[in-house]
């Protein structure tokens, strides 16, 4: 080890490198029968991992045991097969395998000069995403590192395009069942609350069309400036698609930009389930999509498409004097002068290999096995006594609470609360919950490709009786 070169010898890092592809290897083809992982505490991870900065170097080796021994094991393990909370992150060993090389490269991927074929890749996987989604020739887009920053960019695309950045007095509209990273967007882009109309939703949890064109007259009358509708392919809450083609025939009346938050959702059209879900999402204007979600890729990578990818340019591009020699041939890409980064990671290379390696039928199997997966815990509770269907599978998302008729209202409230740690606790599953129409529902998300049958089976059993035992000490605590 030479420590003053921050260099290991070709023998210490092959040793080293080795024992990482092991532990991966490991990870990946063990995760059936490995613990869901855990969620300590701060104080004991400072008794963990608190030390000073290190005035010498150790030995490579120490230093892996102790990531092996007190950082993996205390992190939830997203990728998990019965990891069914929030939206989990299933991805693949090719792509972790991307990853590696992208990063061990340092591919620079913001100019062409700098990495021409990181950029032309990016255009390459990113136009399979647009025939996908059956946007014109004229689309394109960028990836970013999540939806939240894919939205950030296709708002800001919105904002210079409609409104040619003058941002006082527009409105801009959407469901309550639209995700935060929205509102965090927009007020980014120099939007007060105010000017964000978050509707209430119809008995589907999706945005009313002519609600929201109601709202529109109402605003264009009162003397604002009604310029962007946000509609959902597949909320977070409950996998609701937004009526796509009805909404961007309002948004074609009152001349608005229809942004489509696609974060969770868009990727579902690989498969022909998920094309039937969200007609209506190639008339977009702007669209997110994660395929750190339903492509089955490590964090992070997001991506924005924009129906005409000039607006992109118009909204980003500045010109700084040292990046004279990064401008390029007219038909080289810069995708620095397409988002807000200039220093930006090889991402698109993990998703190129994926479906590169498996193919874009066995990537269409595994979305459709989510949306299956979904349906059988349906079906499963609805077979059970006790247990109520809040929210029907859709967009592989179901939401349930138990509600026995021995149980209060409140009763069965509480009680679904305390379920999702009683199950974290047991070490096995992972669920999670929200809130729907004030009450408290769990979630289940069955979308990683390796979850089998037994594995939703067996956390929805166990649920069932930890509720059974909750429900038996509320009864007998009850005076």
């Amino acid at each position: 080890m030479d420590s003053d070169r921050l260099t290991l010898s070709p023998e210490e890092m092959r040793s080293l490198g080795y024992r990482v592809v092991d532990l991966l290897v490991d990870h990946f083809a063990g995760k059936e029968d490995a613990p869901i992982g855990r969620s300590p505490g701060r104080e004991e991870l400072e008794g963990l991992l608190r030390e000073e900065l290190p005035e010498e170097g150790q030995d490579p080796q120490e230093v892996l045991d102790q990531v092996e021994a007190d950082i993996l094991p205390n992190t939830m393990r997203v990728d998990h097969p019965r990891f069914f909370g929030f939206v989990p992150g299933p991805n693949n060993f090719v792509s972790v395998l991307a990853d590696t090389l992208a990063a061990g490269f340092n591919v620079f991927s913001g100019t062409w000069i700098s990495g021409a074929a990181a950029a032309q890749t990016e255009l390459v996987v990113v136009d399979w995403l647009r025939e996908l989604c059956g946007l014109p020739e004229t689309a394109g887009g960028l990836f970013t590192s999540g939806g939240s920053m894919a939205s950030v960019t296709g708002l800001a695309a919105a904002r210079h395009a409609v409104l040619d950045d003058e941002v006082e007095g527009a409105v801009a509209y959407c469901s309550d069942q639209t995700h935060t990273s929205v509102d965090r967007a927009l007020r980014l882009l120099g939007f007060g609350p105010d000017q964000l109309r978050r509707l209430p939703h119809d008995e589907a949890y999706r945005l009313d069309p002519e609600v929201l064109a109601e709202a529109v007259r109402t605003d264009r009358a009162a003397g604002r400036r009604p310029f962007c509708v946000i509609a959902n392919a597949g909320t977070t809450n409950t996998g609701a698609v937004d009526p796509l083609l009805r909404l961007a025939d309002v948004a074609d009346e009152h001349d608005l930009w229809l942004h489509v938050d696609g974060a969770y959702g868009a990727a579902a059209v690989i498969c022909e389930r998920g094309r039937e879900r969200l007609s209506g999402v190639d008339r977009a204007d702007s669209l997110t999509l994660d395929p750190h979600k339903w492509l089955f890729q490590p964090f992070e990578i997001g991506g924005v498409l924009v129906r005409d990818q000039q607006h992109l340019r118009r909204a980003f591009q500045i010109q700084a004097e040292y990046l004279e020699d990064a401008i390029g041939e007219f038909d080289e890409v810069n995708y620095s002068d397409y988002g807000i980064q200039l220093t930006r990671s090889f991402r698109a290379l993990k998703l190129w290999m994926t479906l590169k390696v498996f193919g874009r039928r066995a990537v269409a199997t595994a979305v459709a096995r989510g949306f299956d997966r979904a349906d059988q815990a349906e079906a499963l509770l609805r077979s059970w006594d006790g247990w109520e269907v809040v929210t029907p599978s859709q967009m592989g998302i179901l939401t349930y609470r138990y509600a026995p008729d021995a149980l209060s209202a409140d009763q069965a409230d509480a009680l679904t609360r305390r379920l999702p740690k009683a199950l974290r606790d047991e070490g096995t599953a992972m669920v999670t919950k929200t809130t729907l129409e004030g009450r408290p529902a769990l979630r289940l998300c069955p979308i990683n490709p390796r979850t089998s049958a037994d594995d939703v089976r067996q956390t929805l059993t166990v649920l069932d009786r930890l509720a059974e035992s909750l429900a038996d000490d509320q009864r007998g605590a009850a005076p």
